[in-house]
């Protein structure tokens, strides 16, 4: 493994966080879940990436150990990327990650939506719409104090 130019935070939740976090990590180990793949095959799977940040998130990763780069000997020359056993071992939080955002897809979709018209839609406050769905204006649940 490469010697990790940031110091990472001490917190271990911030900590993972701080490996994962960006538009495409996610994605890209996703990919790498299903085995090797070389540059032009993860391009053409996130056809919305810049080869530049590709190669970017690709290098970070790669100093965080969660994915490894092997450059193969042949004319011309191959490279893949594979997820490590560290990266392989994000696949399952991946995942719940992923059933979350569709299980709450909906309100999440709702909350944003009222924050980005503002403070009131429809002549329903931001405060009241959010207490009808069990949750404070700032969207976290409303316990029985609130």
């Amino acid at each position: 493994m490469t010697r990790i130019s940031k110091r990472l935070s001490a917190l271990p939740a911030e900590r993972a966080l701080e490996v994962i976090a960006g538009r495409w990590k996610a994605v890209l180990l996703h990919h790498l879940f299903a085995g090797p793949q070389r540059l032009s095959e993860l391009q053409r799977a996130m056809p919305d990436i810049t080869q530049k940040v590709l190669i970017q998130q690709l290098r970070a990763m790669e100093e965080h150990g969660l994915v490894t780069r092997a450059v193969f000997a042949e004319v011309p020359v191959r490279v893949e990327y594979a997820a490590t056993e560290l990266g392989a071992s994000l696949e399952p939080i991946l995942a719940a990650l992923c059933d979350w955002g569709r299980r709450h897809a909906a309100a999440l979709d709702e909350i944003d939506r009222l924050a980005a018209c503002g403070p009131q839609s429809a002549g329903v406050t931001r405060r009241a719409y959010a207490r009808s769905l069990g949750r404070g204006a700032d969207g976290r649940p409303l316990t029985r104090a609130s």
